[in-house]
């Protein structure tokens, strides 16, 4: 599959403030090139928008890192996203999310060993994701776990990272492991 962005990792494509950024995320990344980054960062202005939107959400939010990073992974999974799932595999280890726990996640809501809380949040994520909106009883499930600030950074947080596995796969965004 070639990347219909063709890659352009040098200062003189990126501008000097990406070029440092993508340095630096893949430096932390432990990859040559975070591709994601190269990609977005040849769009100046739409980078330095994106980038602290899905910070908040990633790290800068009100639902715990766990949470955060079973979203990440339903999304990455209905959605096909190798990339999204690459990365935060990882993530989701250093949260807590072990392997078998990841597992039940692609499995899904119907998954023996989730509990309550999880298993409402992977109904509200495929909800969200195959429909584009909660029915009344999933947001009133979603509502006994969430409060109000978290029920409007979940529904964010979802449709974000579907919005960035269909502008991974649109753009055909390289993977940034060998793996």
């Amino acid at each position: 599959m070639t990347a219909r962005i063709p890659e352009a990792p040098g200062l003189r494509d990126l501008g000097l403030a990406n070029w440092l950024v993508c340095k630096v995320v893949a430096a932390r990344q432990r990859v040559p090139r975070a591709h994601l980054f190269t990609t977005l960062g040849q769009h100046k202005r739409l980078m330095w928008s994106w980038l602290p939107f899905g910070g908040v959400l990633m790290r800068g939010g009100k639902l715990s890192t766990r949470d955060t990073e079973l979203v990440i992974l339903r999304v990455g999974h209905l959605r096909d996203s190798q990339y999204e799932l690459q990365h935060h595999r990882r993530m989701a280890r250093a949260a807590g999310l072990d392997d078998a726990t990841q597992d039940l996640i692609f499995e899904g809501p119907g998954a023996a060993g989730l509990d309550d809380r999880q298993r409402t949040m992977l109904t509200a994520i495929d909800e969200l994701v195959g429909t584009r909106t909660l029915s009344d009883g999933t947001w009133a499930a979603l509502a006994e776990h969430l409060d109000r600030p978290r029920l409007i950074e979940f529904v964010m947080l979802t449709s974000q990272y579907d919005a960035l596995a269909a502008t991974l796969s649109a753009l055909r965004v390289p993977l940034d492991f060998d793996e």
